[in-house]
């Protein structure tokens, strides 16, 4: 079973959403890595590539947060960015690995010489 939120705080200033599972796990993940790993089929895409790499976003923030049933969430961004649902399973998962997932990302960046500012 995939752990559910109890709790999610937007943290504007410091640009961080704060998410306190049912299982105790409690994650601080930048509004950055949300908007770049956003599960929207814009940047997941379609199939089983890689994805959309999504540049530029440093400083991007969350303006809003809306609820989607019992299961997800929208996060609205300031730059109009609102078209992915995150899932709890990929609240969680996004959770779990971030380090791994941020380490990739960067990977990435560095290889196509983009940046995140």
């Amino acid at each position: 079973m995939v752990p559910i939120p109890s709790d999610i705080k937007l943290l504007q200033k410091t640009r961080i959403l704060e998410i306190l599972f049912d299982n105790g796990e409690k994650f601080r993940l930048p509004c950055e890595y949300l908007r770049v790993f956003s599960p929207s089929a814009e940047v997941k895409g379609h199939g089983y590539s890689e994805g959309k790499l999504v540049t530029n976003k440093k400083n991007v923030n969350i303006i809003n947060i809306e609820s989607i049933g019992h299961y997800a969430i929208r996060l609205i961004f300031d730059d109009n960015h609102q078209s992915g649902i995150y899932s709890w399973e990929t609240l969680y998962d996004l959770s779990k690995h971030h380090a791994k997932f941020w380490g990739h990302y960067l990977q990435r960046l560095e290889s196509v010489g983009a940046s995140r500012e």
